[in-house]
């Protein structure tokens, strides 16, 4: 039987959702403005998380419940690697290091796997289907912000090895429906995605500080270059 806990994931995070759509940088981010350093903190940070919500998946890959959502095509710590590459250069691994919300949501990723593993599902759904719904925006987004071209730095957008992102979603949604939990699971899980997005936005919010510091310098810059041509 149909737990329909996609429908139920969509309609008990979508307060969650808004608030984190409401964090500055991401409102600035969608109106197009785009600072690099951030962004590629941001990439950095992503990578992190990744990282360990795809170990944890593929650990748990025969998991009872955990088996229903284990696609590697959704998979994005290498796509990751890719952007931070272009951001970085080849040393990037010597460059990026995960800021305290990263940790903190790495943490909690960790954590659940060992103690209450169905509860992935939660932080896979929160961040995948995200990813597949808003990311060939985001993607136009940055590339026009940045000056970028084709894939260089927003690797992390494209999913070469889904070609139909509208059937995948899908297909993915069924299999949510299908995994097998009780009533309890599924509202732990519903729980737990709104932790996942409340994570999230702590990443943004911390983002959104060295935003506004950024924007404080060139401002600061501006004015100090408009009074010496007065002068």
């Amino acid at each position: 039987m149909s737990t329909n806990l996609a429908q139920k994931l969509r309609e008990g995070t979508t307060k969650a959702h808004s608030m984190a759509e409401n964090v500055s940088f991401v409102k600035s981010f969608l109106g197009g403005v785009v600072d690099k350093k951030s962004y590629r903190t941001l990439i950095a940070n992503l990578f992190f998380v990744y990282t360990a919500l795809e170990e944890e998946i593929e650990k748990n890959k025969n998991h009872s419940v955990i088996r229903f959502i284990y696609f590697p095509e959704l998979n994005r710590t290498l796509s990751l690697k890719q952007d931070l590459e272009y951001y970085y250069g080849s040393n990037w691994e010597q460059q990026v290091y995960p800021s305290l919300a990263t940790k903190i949501y790495i943490d909690r990723i960790r954590n659940i796997s060992v103690n209450q593993t169905e509860l992935l599902i939660a932080h896979a759904y929160t961040r995948y289907m995200g990813d597949l719904s808003g990311g060939q925006i985001l993607k136009r987004i940055a590339q026009t912000a940045m000056n970028l071209s084709s894939h260089q730095g927003t690797a992390f957008y494209h999913f070469e090895n889904i070609k139909d992102d509208k059937k995948f979603k899908v297909m993915y949604r069924r299999a949510l429906d299908n995994v097998p939990i009780n009533q309890i699971q599924v509202k732990n899980i519903i729980a737990e995605a709104n932790i996942a997005f409340n994570l999230n936005m702590k990443v943004f919010q911390e983002l959104n500080s060295n935003f506004i510091k950024i924007m404080g310098m060139l401002l600061l810059s501006a004015i100090t270059s408009l009074r010496k041509k007065i002068i």
